[in-house]
């Protein structure tokens, strides 16, 4: 396979071109096939992914560890400090020198900002930011590109809002940027504790991308074509007290969006923010972009990974 992807660790989405997002999207439709078990391969056969998970994680964690089985590799590692030596107080640059040692690419998810470029500058094989505090999550991002994509064809002028947690949410802060790529118009709606970061807004007015806010879902429902549903993160407070004065602020049900023209696409998991009653409607599109997982990162598995 010729290389045209440029990057050596996937970070953060601002390491990122159009072009190695567009090029990641079609290697992912090309192995969506793979990923339903209705095609074989074996292209990393012999290849080994070190999990290297600080924080808990359903999707995020399984998704990695399917797409790197059902490329033909393996997967070593932790889920959560108490199951590693960390317990013991082995500090983290030790951890992933040890790991380097037993796998061909490393993926992390941690509490703290910048815990996987650190991880990244200290190894010598591939890193693969997972998530890291309210930080990045570049291959959420990809997976949520790529499930627009897969609904509208492309990815352009297409209105979309992002909903709820939009200060700790590092899904939403990868995902307005990369959508600033594509020139998309967004709409950040947020409770004024939990609104957008200015730095985030920065990057876009810099950038020259359409974008307002507003803490009222109604302002706006009637205009997008995707609602991007976040849950209010109740461990990124750090005041409990607060958590509970903004918990439930925006529920998205089967009444507030009957006869209109959107989906609703959530990274979950979700807490009360989506009504149980949207689950079998034709807007839920949440649990196909969680599939969605398991093809873009088994895309970016088998571009980092060289023989």
């Amino acid at each position: 396979m010729i290389q045209i992807f440029n990057l050596s660790n996937v970070i953060s989405i601002k390491d990122f071109k159009k072009t190695d997002i567009n090029y990641i999207l079609d290697e992912a439709n090309e192995l969506e096939d793979v990923a339903k078990s209705l095609k074989f391969c074996d292209e990393l056969k012999g290849k080994i992914l070190g999990m290297m998970f600080f924080e808990p994680s359903t999707r995020t964690r399984l998704s990695f560890e399917t797409a790197m089985k059902r490329l033909g590799g393996s997967c070593v590692g932790f889920a959560g400090t108490n199951t590693s030596s960390l317990s013991k107080g082995e500090n983290i640059a030790d951890t992933s020198k040890m790991l380097e040692a037993y796998a061909d690419v490393l993926v992390i998810r941690h509490q703290l900002e910048g815990a996987a470029r650190f991880i990244a500058d200290i190894v010598d094989v591939p890193v693969i930011n997972a998530g890291d505090g309210a930080g990045q999550h570049p291959t959420q991002t990809l997976l949520d590109l790529y499930t627009i994509r897969k609904e509208f064809g492309d990815i352009k002028d297409i209105n979309i809002a992002l909903v709820g947690d939009l200060k700790y949410g590092r899904t939403v802060h990868s995902l307005a940027h990369a959508l600033g790529m594509f020139n998309i118009k967004m709409s950040f709606v947020a409770p004024e504790e939990l609104k957008m970061p200015n730095e985030v807004l920065h990057d876009l007015r810099k950038n020259n991308i359409q974008f307002n806010e507003t803490n009222n879902l109604r302002d706006v429902i009637d205009d997008v074509d995707v609602l991007y549903v976040t849950r209010i993160q109740k461990e990124r407070f750090p005041d409990e007290e607060e958590y509970s004065k903004i918990k439930g602020a925006y529920l998205i049900n089967k009444e507030l969006i009957e006869g209109k023209d959107l989906i609703v696409m959530h990274p979950l998991p979700r807490i009360d923010e989506i009504a149980y009653d949207v689950d079998n409607t034709i807007y839920n599109k949440y649990f196909e972009q969680a599939f969605y997982g398991v093809p873009v990162r088994m895309a970016i598995l088998n571009n980092l990974i060289s023989w």
